[in-house]
Parts: C-alpha cells; structure tokens; sequence
C-alpha cells in the first residue's frame, strides 16, 4: 500500500510516544511553521472552500517557501489557491506534488483558474475522492485505524481515480469499499477561539477539522481570538479539537480572511473576485498582476496585520457587519 504522510503503524506510534502534556503552545506563525512543516510534508487543510480557510498558515508557508508538498482535503479554494499562485511564480521556491481532494474552487465566485492550469499542465498528482470519502478517510485516522469501510461512492468510476478498495462484506456478501486512513504529517486548521493549551472552540460548521488535527502527526491552529483557559472549559461540550491534538497556537484575528470566519466576519466579496481575476490572468499567460499581487499582499507584509493594513477600512468593516447580520441589502456594497 502506497502512503502518503505516515502510515497507520507510524501514525499509532507516534501518536503513542508524543508528548500529550496541557502545556502553553503558543508561538510566533514564523516559528509554527519553521518548526512544524517541511519539504515533503502531508498538509491536512481544515475548513470548508473559503470557510474557514487557514489563509495566514498558508501565506507564512509561501514567505518561507515548501517543495514537493502534498495537499489533502475535502474542498477548498483559497489555501490552495494560494500555495498554487505561489508554484506558479516560482516553482523553484514553492511546488505541490500531489494533491487527495474532493473539490477544489471558490463556489459562488468561479472555478479555480490554477487548478485548470496546473492540472493542463500536468504540473500534478491528483487523487480524486467525494467530500464524504475524505471526511471517512480523516475519521479513520483519527481513530487509529489503517481504512474504513464504506458505501459511497459504489455507484461511480470514482475508484478508478483512487487507492480505494472493493471487497465483499463478511456480514452481507454484499460489495463494501475500503477507504486508506489519512494521517497527514502536519494539519492547519483556523478557529474562533482557542485557549493557550490548544483547545479550540469552532463556531458553526465543523467541517471535520476534529478528525483532520486528530489524524495528523502535529497540528497548527490559528484563532480570531485566544481565551482564558477556565472560559474554554466552563463549556467543555463546545470544546471542538482538544489540546492534546494541537501542537502549536497562534492568535491572528482575519487569519482566514478574505474568506469568512463564522460569526466573527463574512466573504470578502470584492477581494475575493481580485485575487481570482489575477490568478485567471496567469492561467492565460500573464503573470504580471499576480506576481504583483503577491508582492503587495503576502511577500511584501511580514504577517497578517500587515497584510490587513492594506485592505479598505470600509471593507474590513463591512465583512464584519455582513456577518453580524446589519446588512439590509444582498448585495456587496463599500461604505463611504
């Protein structure tokens, strides 16, 4: 069997050796991802295509550049969006070699032009699964076991595109199909709130992120906001990844922005838009509004305050009313 990341019996190890201890795991995101990722890696991705995405990880993972990185997640859009931004400009400095992936797109604001590119390009790996299979495969994981059975997806050609395996079951005869654990070597993962030992609390969907940091060999969490540790378990049920599953915390408010962080801020509906317009102008051959881009917003900031230094007033402050449900109107509109 072909593992990428740690194998089960790595993964049970590891686990069983790692130091488990309630210990302040705070740190820099300089030195999260200096100390917690390296060439080669598996990245496990939390959140949801633009919920949730862990943009500032991503953005600190680009300044300090990664090679031969694989991708695992269910849907996302910008993280992977931007690591492929960065390959596309310099693949020298940055590259992904594989990616295990459900979807990958923005939604409501288009396809993704880099995955057109670099798939056309043969620039990739690609295994294909359903957003269910990856959240199974995750699970198994995170439960110490080397596959899952399961039903989905029985009725495609999905398994021709994957490590998947059908056999038939001991209890009903009938065909099952086994899903490969995923233990990605590091998780990045963006939260709400979190507390100094790396328990976090995750407000509206869940999107596997449990299962994701439980499955992985060390796990980055940034948050909106770090809270004391006896408000975090005043309500230990809403505890959503506890702290023996997380390795490093990082308090960044916005670190999923210009993606949205519920209950905390919206889309970014116009920025959104512009990255995506430079990315497509790279799919097409002219790589001078993204290399642009990325000067100004991830190579030319040295963290995410900067980086929110160079959005609008208006529409930071719009975001945040959008999602604190005072907008009247549908539509996206900058305050004067």
């Amino acid at each position: 069997m072909h593992w990428t990341g740690l194998s089960p019996d790595e993964a049970r190890k590891f686990t069983a050796d790692k130091n488990k201890s309630k210990r302040d795991k705070r740190k820099s995101l300089h030195d999260a991802v200096q100390e917690f990722i390296n060439d080669g890696d598996n990245i496990g991705i939390g959140g949801f295509v633009n919920s949730r995405q862990p943009v500032s990880i991503v953005h600190e993972i680009i300044r300090q550049g990664r090679k031969d990185l694989t991708l695992s997640y269910q849907s996302a859009g910008l993280a992977v969006e931007y690591l492929a931004g960065a390959m596309v400009l310099n693949e020298e400095h940055l590259n992904i070699k594989r990616m295990e992936f459900a979807y990958w797109a923005h939604e409501a604001f288009g396809i993704s032009p880099l995955f057109r590119y670099l798939a056309e390009n043969s620039k990739l790996e690609l295994e294909d699964w359903s957003n269910y299979n990856m959240s199974a495969r995750f699970k198994a994981g995170s439960m110490g076991l080397p596959f899952i059975p399961c039903r989905s997806p029985l009725g495609s050609d999905m398994i021709q595109r994957n490590r998947a395996k059908v056999m038939e079951c001991p209890f009903t005869q009938r065909p099952i199909m086994l899903l490969p654990a995923s233990h990605p070597n590091v998780a990045i993962i963006h939260v709400q709130e979190a507390d100094i030992y790396g328990n976090c609390r995750i407000q509206g969907p869940l999107f596997t992120c449990p299962e994701i940091a439980m499955a992985s060999a060390y796990t980055i969490v940034t948050c909106d906001r770090l809270i004391e540790h006896d408000d975090m378990v005043r309500f230990p049920n809403r505890i959503s990844i506890p702290f023996f599953a997380v390795d490093a915390v990082v308090e960044v408010p916005f670190g999923s922005y210009p993606g949205n962080s519920h209950g905390v801020h919206y889309f970014d509906e116009k920025h959104i838009p512009e990255f995506r317009s430079v990315c497509e102008q790279a799919r097409k051959g002219d790589y001078s509004s993204l290399k642009d881009y990325y000067e100004t917003f991830i190579f030319g900031v040295k963290n995410t305050a900067r980086f929110m230094d160079k959005i609008p007033f208006s529409q930071v402050q719009q975001v945040q009313k959008i999602e604190s449900g005072s907008r009247l109107d549908a539509g996206f509109t900058v305050l004067e």
